[in-house]
């Protein structure tokens, strides 16, 4: 405290003590407004699935712009789920089947975008149903049949259970099997299956083992616009004819299939910088992706399970800012970032500059201020004559400053009468000194 009393007159002090509340200011920001991290994870799913080649490619684009991607491949969406909702498992995004998501379990979590279509493929031997003419159109067909409807934890059980559901049908109707991918794909090839539900983009690397398979097809969903009717997330996308595999010829005719949305999820706290760059990549990654989305249909904010991530909408909506669009991605973080900070610096202290000439003038009476106080003190001490030497002393150093203290004409005034008030205390002491004689 009496450090502050000897100083609360000092303009100096006032000046310092200014700047470092500003700085302290601007630290505390610069600790709110973190960069974005450079290591993220993300949980894919199978090794041979089209969430890990997404994966991979997206890897690759973040290292060129000096992020590293690491990559969890996992049973399916289900585990992607259940990382991406443990603090502890250190993913950050996943890949995320849509309509499978209980979306009121997650609310810490959103949508960056769809990025592709996930279409249900159901996979048959035409032998299996040679009643029914070789073809399979209705899911009530699959009666006694042998099907694989997905592994635990993968997306595409949780959607073929609904797919039954819906269809009045159990898996007590039909010998069935939860098996992943490449394990159905082996009993297919052996002949101890008859059908398989698959959920996968068209451009995933499973699909080809699929259709080198002899004697295979793919189902053609007659009661599509039924099936949307009760799972809306779901959305109806025609196959061409060959589109899968020309020169298997598969499939063979324009066929109508059910398809959830890939969507990639992250948690609502990611930085919005990370969702400029995640997007833009996947704007990238996805000029190949040409089977059965229109070009530029993906990524999309429609139609999504979990809710657009606020920035992720404004970069679907009108593109990469300003300086992510003209400056390399760490360039326009630390630009940016260092805007987001002296903006509101600026809305704070510019105010301020409009009281300079107030402060200014706080500042000349703080300096009066502070010698009248040294004079008090020394007209209290005039009546002690052991304190003569000591009082005409500091007077000569009082005096000193005062003929260095340089002001404006409009302050002039303020300046003579405290040299005239220094004058004054100087005939006290002179006065008191002789009468002390």
């Amino acid at each position: 405290m009496n450090f502050i009393r000897r100083n609360i007159y000092n303009p100096w002090a006032v000046l310092a003590a200014f700047f470092i509340l500003v700085a302290i200011l601007f630290a505390t920001l610069w600790v709110l407004v973190p960069p974005p991290p450079r290591s993220i994870e993300l949980a894919t799913g199978f090794p041979t699935g089209l969430y890990q080649k997404f994966g991979e490619r997206l890897q690759s684009e973040l290292a060129e712009e000096g992020v590293s991607l690491k990559l969890r491949t996992t049973g399916g969406t289900s585990d992607n789920l259940a990382l991406l909702n443990d603090p502890d498992s250190g993913v950050d995004f996943a890949m995320i089947q849509g309509g499978v998501a209980d979306v009121s379990k997650y609310p810490q979590l959103v949508a960056i975008a769809g990025v592709f279509y996930e279409p249900v493929w159901v996979w048959y031997r035409e032998s299996a149903f040679k009643n029914e003419g070789g073809q399979l159109h209705l899911l009530s067909q699959l009666k006694g049949k042998r099907v694989s409807i997905g592994n635990e934890g993968s997306g595409t059980l949780i959607l073929t259970s609904e797919l039954l559901r819906v269809s009045d049908l159990s898996i007590n109707d039909f010998y069935a099997q939860k098996l992943k991918p490449d394990e159905a794909l082996a009993k297919f090839k052996s002949g101890e299956l008859d059908a398989v539900f698959l959920v996968s983009a068209a451009e995933a690397p499973i699909m080809k083992s699929f259709y080198e398979t002899p004697e295979i097809r793919l189902m053609d969903f007659h009661q599509v616009e039924a099936y949307l009717h009760h799972l809306p997330y779901l959305s109806k996308v025609t196959v061409p004819r060959g589109v899968v595999s020309i020169a298997y010829d598969l499939p063979k005719r324009d066929i109508q299939v059910l398809a959830a949305t890939a969507t990639l999820v992250g948690k609502d706290d990611i930085s919005p910088a990370l969702v400029t760059l995640l997007l833009g990549d996947t704007y990238d990654i996805l000029k190949s992706y040409s089977y059965l989305q229109k070009p530029g249909e993906f990524p999309s904010g429609v139609g999504l399970d979990f809710p657009l991530h606020v920035d992720a909408e404004i970069y679907l909506k009108d593109g990469p800012s300003f300086l992510h669009r003209h400056l390399p991605f760490w360039t326009a973080v630390w630009i940016g970032r260092f805007a987001k900070i002296v903006i509101p610096l600026l809305v704070i202290l510019i105010p301020l500059f409009t009281y300079i000439p107030t402060l200014k003038n706080l500042l000349l009476r703080l300096k009066l201020s502070q010698v009248y106080e040294e004079l008090k003190v020394i007209e209290r001490n005039a009546a002690y004559p052991e304190l003569r030497a000591k009082n005409f002393k500091e007077l000569e150093n009082i005096e000193r400053r005062v003929a260095g203290m340089k002001v404006s004409m409009l302050d002039a005034k303020e300046l003579y009468d405290l040299k005239g008030h220094v004058g004054e205390v100087r005939g006290r002491l002179s006065l008191v000194s002789q009468e002390k004689v």
